[in-house]
């Protein structure tokens, strides 16, 4: 019995491995460090720039009274005044304010920098986001304010980055928050007050613009070639032109809602 258990323990110490000189050596993975980042710069030599409009003719819709009797704190903001929705404006010469206008197409393969100095502010007062529409660049800070007396919530709707729901009481500090992907363009409401809405309008390259009330927009340091430029508005649909911009050239392209 003896001998039987001074076998089987030598058996054991062998199938573990044995003395350490009959150990099979580990094998070393060499980790290679990620590659660099190549992003595109634009030749200032070759550069050129695109320039446009967007209007509207015809009747305008008849503007709409938003209902703010359910918060008192809502309607002491606006000095007991009547709020219409901003759905669709217009200035001098038939521009269209709040449209986003960008390159869709033909920046393909080029990698712009990321945004990281600058944020882009959506601030709540009189209980209305401001501004209504905003362009943000993917990976930029979007910061969040409440410049209201009466609490709010913000809450983007996105199909391509993660949905988040953000509440700010008033006098709250500022929010930040980042959408990691490109999304055209992403609905915003506040849970609280059912007539607040915004959008934001999340790109990958710098060629993006919001316009005024003149219509007007205008991208500079525009490398050549062929582009597809679209129009966004949130009553109006989208509309999309082909443009070609030569090496040191000025190209036009304008749209029109009717």
């Amino acid at each position: 019995m003896r001998r039987f258990l001074i076998f089987a323990a030598a058996f054991a110490i062998a199938g573990c491995g044995g003395a350490p000189e009959n150990r099979v050596p580990e094998k070393k993975v060499a980790v290679e460090a990620p590659a660099p980042i190549e992003y595109f710069h634009v030749d200032p030599a070759t550069a050129g720039s695109l320039a446009g409009s967007v209007t509207f003719h015809g009747a305008k819709p008849k503007p709409e009274v938003l209902s703010m009797e359910a918060e008192q704190g809502c309607q002491q903001a606006n000095a007991g005044k009547p709020v219409y929705s901003p759905a669709v404006l217009t200035g001098k010469n038939a521009g269209l304010a709040n449209a986003f206008v960008y390159i869709q197409g033909g920046l393909e393969g080029k990698k712009f920098e990321p945004v990281k100095e600058s944020a882009v502010v959506l601030d709540q007062h009189g209980c209305m986001f401001l501004p209504r529409v905003i362009g943000i660049r993917a990976g930029q800070t979007l910061n969040l304010k409440n410049g209201d007396s009466v609490a709010h919530n913000v809450h983007p709707m996105p199909t391509n980055n993660r949905e988040w729901n953000q509440e700010q009481a008033p006098n709250a500090p500022d929010v930040e928050h980042r959408f990691a992907r490109p999304e055209v363009m992403i609905p915003v409401k506040c849970n609280i007050h059912a007539w607040m809405h915004a959008w934001i309008g999340v790109v990958d390259h710098p060629y993006f613009a919001v316009t005024g009330p003149d219509g007007a927009f205008e991208w500079k340091s525009v490398p050549p070639g062929d582009y597809t430029v679209t129009v966004w508005h949130e009553k109006l649909g989208t509309q999309s032109q082909q443009v070609h911009v030569a090496a040191n050239g000025a190209a036009t392209v304008n749209f029109s809602y009717r």
